[in-house]
């Protein structure tokens, strides 16, 4: 049992030394996005991927404010019929891309999740939608690989371990969900 002591110690340090100013920064761009009224996706790989579905959910409800818009998130992740197709009768590296190509409007927002940064499927959305006029934030691991430099914004969870980085992404949704809520109660009603 002292694995598991060692690894919770090392994650409060994970959670302790993320950077504040970044997640702040993040907290910014996603209310400049509800704001506007874009749209926001989400995408990501594997645990990444149920976490994209997850912040999704709470954007769309969590974030709500009676009087007041709605934040419009979609997880690219949830459409499986699409994502399968995509993969098959083209590559695994277009499944996000694909959908961004119908969907994308300038202006959008793109949380890209990825523990190594270095996803072919992930680069290539975040490419595609930078050059269509997106704001791309990135969730990485440590050290953050392409998509860390790739991103406008970033957050980077200061871990070599995946499953702390996925914890630590999980804990970005959660506590940018109740930051934007709370920020949205102060907006001027409508």
């Amino acid at each position: 049992m002292d694995l598991i002591d060692l690894y919770l110690t090392e994650l409060e340090s994970v959670i302790h030394n993320l950077s504040r100013a970044e997640v702040n920064a993040v907290a910014e761009a996603l209310m400049e996005n509800w704001r506007a009224r874009k749209q926001l996706f989400i995408l990501g790989n594997g645990g990444s991927a149920a976490t994209a579905s997850h912040m999704m959910n709470d954007m769309n409800k969590f974030t709500i404010v009676e009087g007041k818009h709605r934040f419009r998130a979609i997880a690219l992740t949830d459409n499986v019929p699409l994502m399968t197709a995509v993969g098959n009768d083209q590559e695994y590296a277009d499944v996000f891309v694909e959908p961004l190509k119908n969907l994308l409007q300038p202006g959008d927002t793109i949380i890209a999740i990825s523990a190594s940064g270095n996803s072919p499927n992930v680069v290539k959305a975040v490419e595609y939608a930078k050059a269509n006029g997106a704001k791309v934030i990135g969730f990485c691991g440590q050290p953050g690989g392409k998509l860390a430099q790739l991103a406008d914004l970033k957050v980077i969870i200061p871990s070599d371990r995946i499953g702390q980085q996925e914890d630590g992404h999980m804990i970005l949704d959660h506590v940018l969900s109740l930051a934007l809520r709370e920020c949205i109660k102060q907006e001027p009603g409508e």
